[in-house]
C-alpha cells in the first residue's frame, strides 16, 4: 500500500455470479457509495475479492477497525455479528482462509495483535452459479447494510455489545429498530 491508510476497512468476499454468495461484495460496494455521502474522505476503504487469502493480511495493517463480510448459510436472523480472534486454521492452505486464520497470519507477519475485527455474516440460502441474489438475501443485505453504516460511523473502537449485539436471535424488525436507534445515538 502507498499513501495514508484509511482507519476503517470493510472487506467483503464471495462470488458476484454465485447467487447469494454475492452478499459480501455487494455490502462492501453499497457501503462505499453511502459512506461517500456520510463519512469524511479517506476514513473508510472497502475491498472485495472472491475469497480470503493470506495476502489480505497486509490489508489489515494500519487500521483502527476491520469489518469482514460474507454470506452464511444456516442463520436464523438476517445477519449475525461477532468479534473475531486470531486462531490457526487446521489444514492450512494458501487457497482460502477462515477469518480467524487471516488474523493469525497478520499476527505472524506483523508480530502484533490485529486491530479490532468483526465478522458480519449475512443470511444466504442459495449459491447457484450464474444466478442473482435471492429477494430474501437482498432484503437481509439491506438490514446488514444499515448496521454496517452505523459501524462505520462510529468515531472510535466500540465493543459490539455497546453497538447492539446482533449475534443473538432477534426479529428482523427489531434489528432495523436497533440500527435506527444506533443511528440516532451517533447523530
Amino acid at each position: 500500500m502507498s499513501g495514508p491508510v484509511a482507519p476503517l476497512l470493510v472487506f467483503g468476499w464471495g462470488n458476484p455470479s454465485g447467487g447469494d454468495d454475492a452478499l459480501g461484495p455487494l455490502l462492501a460496494e453499497q457501503l462505499a457509495e453511502r459512506a461517500r455521502l456520510r463519512l469524511p474522505a479517506g476514513r473508510l476503504e472497502c475491498l472485495t475479492d472472491f475469497q480470503l487469502q493470506i495476502e489480505h493480511a497486509l490489508d489489515i495493517a494500519g487500521r483502527e477497525r476491520v469489518l469482514l463480510v460474507d454470506a452464511a448459510l444456516g442463520l436464523a436472523t438476517p445477519f449475525a455479528v461477532r468479534t473475531l480472534v486470531a486462531a490457526p486454521q487446521a489444514g492450512f492452505t494458501t487457497h482460502a482462509l477462515a477469518p480467524e486464520a487471516l488474523l493469525k497470519v497478520y499476527c505472524d507477519l506483523e508480530r502484533t495483535p490485529p486491530p479490532p475485527c468483526t465478522l458480519l455474516a449475512i443470511r444466504a440460502q442459495r449459491f447457484e452459479l450464474g444466478e442473482a441474489p435471492s429477494e430474501q438475501a437482498l432484503a437481509d443485505l439491506a438490514l446488514a447494510l444499515d448496521w454496517a453504516l452505523v459501524w462505520a460511523s462510529q468515531n472510535e473502537t466500540v465493543e459490539i455489545g455497546e453497538m447492539g449485539e446482533m449475534s443473538d436471535t432477534v426479529e428482523p424488525g427489531e434489528q432495523v429498530e436497533r440500527a435506527q436507534t444506533m443511528k440516532e445515538v451517533t447523530a
